[in-house]
């Protein structure tokens, strides 16, 4: 028995040392010998990336220490190795293989020595690549939809509205639309040396959390639509809230909010996204930020939710339109705006109304978030200078705690098409190896 214990023991240690072996060899094996696929990461890959559940690994702390070089020169602009060295706190020796493995992956060029006037020998500038993985997004609006094509500096190099109708239209003919668009904008990127990473797909409804579905989107008349089912099936698919996405442009790009805020946007709909120490808070399903369908008066007008009295039937596009005797149309917020800033009365009177609806629903919002500020996208950042008055009146005298600053977004109505396109961009950096080997 004791014999029997102990090749028993001797087999488990030849095991454990032939699997330890194996670890290290496939560690140290170059990437340039194990990608023959395109540089396309599989569909379902997780949304979190694999360096949560790599990271005791020799493989996911390699994974990670690419992911912060190429972070570091995505963030900072051209560095040499030893600048990219010095940033993440890694040796020059250890900086040099990681860059080299990421420059035969298409994911980093170099551009020649730097600039003179530096002491001591100069080194090798680094910039991210121009060619090669692009993140494309997406949007579905109730009369527009938009696709572009972002590459890994951050550069919109492709991009294609159509203006339609999809209000009442069932999901398969607008998403059939939306994909020609995305093919449309695939090619045109691909002119440019860039291929997808991956498609990001901002919607005006509820998405199931780290789903395709979306389950309800009211102002479209969609139930339970499955977007993975009804899109290019070659590409890796998010899809989630356009005001989730747009929040996250403000924090990637905006630089006008601080880590934490409460993003409103507004187009035919009102949607909000809380970020909190810079990071989205989804909700237990995904489903956190309904702020359009938050009741203002209840015994209001009936919304499309099946409610009444919601903040979009005061403050929601087409409810200030009615009340400034406007009719609905294409970039009828430019109207607003040019009759508001022109003194138009009934004009100014409607966002003035808007914003005291907007004021009272947040209040409740910021009483119990307590975010830092409140930043207003979308439509409302045309609008703002005349729905703030009233919109900081109402918060002014109903919260509890000290005073919530109210800025206008640094992107725009943009936000919801850029922060999809960037999320699949920040998921190349987040993971560049995964994307290179398609794993």
């Amino acid at each position: 028995m004791g014999r029997d214990g102990t090749e028993r023991a001797r087999d488990s240690r030849g095991r454990a040392e032939a699997s330890a072996t194996t670890r290290r060899v496939r560690a140290a094996e170059p990437l340039a010998a194990r990608q023959e696929r395109p540089l396309t990461a599989p569909r379902e890959r997780p949304t979190h990336g694999t360096g949560e559940r790599l990271a005791d690994t020799q493989q996911g702390m390699r994974r990670r220490n690419l992911s912060r070089v190429m972070h570091a020169v995505a963030t900072q602009g051209t560095l040499s190795r030893a600048a990219v060295a010095s940033h993440i706190g890694l040796t020059r020796a250890a900086v040099s293989t990681l860059v080299d493995e990421l420059i035969r992956a298409g994911l980093l060029e170099e551009l020649g020595p730097e600039r003179p006037g530096r002491v001591g020998r100069p080194g090798s500038a680094l910039a991210v690549s121009a060619r090669g993985p692009a993140g494309i997004g997406a949007e579905v609006g109730v009369d527009h939809l938009a696709v572009c094509a972002v590459d890994l500096r951050g550069e919109v190099r492709a991009r294609t509205v159509r203006r339609v109708g999809n209000r009442g239209r069932a999901p398969e003919p607008v998403l059939a639309d939306l994909a020609s668009l995305v093919r449309e904008v695939a090619r045109e990127a691909a002119q440019e040396g860039l291929r997808p990473a991956g498609l990001a797909v901002a919607v005006p409804g509820l998405v199931a959390r780290d789903t395709h579905t979306v389950v309800r989107a009211p102002n479209l008349d969609w139930h339970d639509a499955d977007l993975g089912a009804l899109l290019p099936s070659e590409l890796p698919l998010t899809v989630d809230n356009e005001a989730n996405f747009g929040a996250l442009a403000e924090l990637w790009l905006g630089g006008t909010a601080p880590a934490d805020f409460l993003h409103v946007s507004a187009e035919i709909g009102i949607g909000a996204a809380l970020v909190v120490d810079g990071r989205l808070l989804r909700g237990s399903r995904g489903f956190a930020g309904e702020l359009g369908h938050v009741p203002v008066w209840p015994e209001g007008p009936e919304c499309t939710c099946g409610g009444r009295g919601c903040l979009e039937q005061y403050a929601g596009e087409e409810a200030v339109l009615r009340a400034a005797g406007l009719a609905p149309g294409a970039d009828q917020v430019g109207v607003l705006a040019e009759r508001a800033a022109a003194g138009d009365a009934q004009v100014r009177a409607a966002l003035r109304g808007a914003g005291t609806a907007l004021g009272i629903a947040l209040t409740g919002a910021v009483n119990l978030l307590d975010p830092r500020a409140v930043v207003l996208g979308g439509a409302l950042s045309r609008l703002a200078p005349w729905l703030l008055p009233s919109l900081e009146g109402e918060l002014g005298h109903r919260i509890t705690g000290p005073s919530c600053g109210v800025v206008v977004s640094g992107v725009g109505s943009d936000g919801p098409l850029l922060g999809a396109a960037h999320a699949v961009v920040r998921a190349v950096l987040d993971d560049p190896v995964g994307v290179a080997q398609g794993s």
